[in-house]
């Protein structure tokens, strides 16, 4: 009895370190990219070096993702001009319904178009939405799987915190 309740408690310890643990990009470089962005321009990360940047996964069929996108737009819009850029992923096969999105909730951050999925891979993007922060040097320093109402405090707090550095 007792080693079957040791080996079920090591099974949950495991998997709840497992399941806790960060993104394997924590720590490490930004993987670079350029992504063609709703203006028509293609934008590269490394371009933003010297900025905190946000890269928010997203796509249109994903409701935590539309809840998210007005807040994101609200912390873009505030912290802009002190060395904060966001850059909204989208994920979609087809952009067109991504460009319906982001015109109906008036999102002003740039939106880039992932169609292919080679930048999600890259992020080890697996479900939506997912938020990386990259520091001024570009570093991945936080990466959010998922959404629920909440966790823009904790963006808040990390770019604050960032933008500091």
């Amino acid at each position: 009895m007792k080693i079957k309740n040791l080996t079920l408690g090591l099974l949950i310890t495991v998997f709840a370190a497992t399941s806790l643990a960060s993104s394997g990009l924590e720590g490490q470089a930004a993987p670079d990219f350029a992504l063609k962005s709703s203006t028509g321009e293609n934008l590269r990360l490394s371009e933003y070096r010297g900025d905190v940047v946000m890269i928010n996964f997203w796509a249109t069929w994903c409701g935590p993702c539309r809840q998210e996108m007005p807040l994101l737009d609200e912390l873009y819009t505030r912290y802009e001009r002190v060395g904060f850029n966001l850059l909204g992923v989208n994920i979609d096969d087809d952009s067109r319904r991504a460009m319906q999105m982001i015109e109906e909730l008036g999102v002003n951050f740039p939106v880039l178009f992932d169609s292919r999925k080679e930048v999600s891979k890259l992020y080890e993007v697996e479900a939506m939405p997912v938020t990386v922060l990259v520091d001024r040097e570009g570093n991945v320093r936080h990466v959010h799987h998922g959404y629920k109402p909440g966790y823009e405090d904790k963006y808040l707090d990390q770019v604050r915190s960032l933008l500091r550095e």
